[in-house]
């Protein structure tokens, strides 16, 4: 069933979103999976309009009735936007089935809604420059922290590519409840679709109190939380496949730190993110908040139900 449900890739325009394209497309042909292109055409009045150059100049019809109204009409543009998109998508994977809608409603509704029938949900982030990409549009955090299927924020690039998967190497954080393990499944069939090798991540801290700088503590209180994340860390691995290569790693350090070091290297980084049933509030933690801003590659996020 799997295999019926599309890739979703939110489309605006920019070259973020024309990078979030190139790695659905990627995906989808992984998957064997169609691919769907979604255009909320009220994006700008989050976002800011900003076309890439790759979305190229409007044919003469167009430009006339852009003349006319006195700029492009928003329905025209939306088509030609969605439109090059399906081409370049096209061009990339052309074994792939593509399908598109423009939908002229707010694009956080859009894309939460398209989440309940997608097997995965793509978007780029936002920015002009390579400072401001750093940061991440509103529209992926607000979809990002209430999407009903798995969404990967496509980072790594600052020109209007993706980047290709090199490193064979999906990295897969493991928090504090070892028992939520959607994630890690994720990040086994993703790697089984790759070929690539999993990387199960645990941080762990030393509280403050606790500084091993204590003549009376000096090397314990590391040590014992070392081996407690060691232990968190077999627990959420324990039915791992065999199938797949793993490794396991405790790193010392904020977790939100230790993870984004760790996509410098890699392919995917995949995390966790807890649904609380009836809260409708921000659900992205600190942890997933800073490595949604701020990791090397591109970022999954797997609901983990409460």
């Amino acid at each position: 069933m799997s295999r019926d449900l599309p890739v979703v890739v939110g489309v605006d325009g920019s070259e973020p979103s024309l990078r979030a394209v190139d790695w659905a497309a990627d995906e989808a042909a992984l998957r064997g999976a169609p691919l769907r292109l979604v255009y909320a055409s009220l994006w700008e009045r989050y976002e800011g309009a900003h076309l890439a150059e790759d979305v190229g100049e409007p044919s003469e019809r167009v430009r006339a009735e852009g003349v006319r109204a006195g700029g492009v009409p928003e329905g025209v543009r939306a088509e030609v936007i969605v439109e090059s998109a399906a081409r370049r998508a096209g061009l990339r994977r052309p074994e792939v089935r593509i399908t598109t809608e423009v939908v002229p409603e707010e694009p956080e509704y859009t894309l939460l809604r398209e989440s309940r029938t997608a097997s995965l949900l793509v978007t780029g982030t936002r920015g002009r420059s390579s400072l401001t990409e750093a940061l991440l549009g509103s529209v992926s955090l607000t979809v990002a922290a209430h999407a009903h299927c798995p969404m990967v924020v496509v980072r790594g690039s600052h020109d209007n590519r993706a980047v290709p998967a090199t490193h064979g190497r999906i990295v897969v954080g493991v928090g504090e409840r070892p028992t939520s393990s959607a994630a890690v499944r994720f990040a086994f069939e993703e790697a089984r679709r790759r070929g690539a090798e999993v990387e199960a991540v645990r941080a762990w801290r030393c509280p403050a109190h606790e500084s091993p700088d204590h003549p009376l503590l000096t090397g314990e209180p590391s040590r014992l939380h070392e081996e407690r994340a060691a232990e968190g860390l077999e627990a959420a691995l324990e039915k791992a496949p065999d199938d797949v290569r793993l490794r396991r790693r405790t790193a010392e350090g904020h977790a939100r730190a230790v993870l984004s070091d760790a996509s410098r290297d890699a392919d995917l980084l995949v995390i966790g993110a807890r649904r609380r049933q009836r809260h409708f509030g921000l659900q992205l933690g600190r942890v997933t908040h800073g490595v949604l801003h701020f990791s090397a590659c591109p970022v999954v996020i797997v609901p983990e139900q409460e």
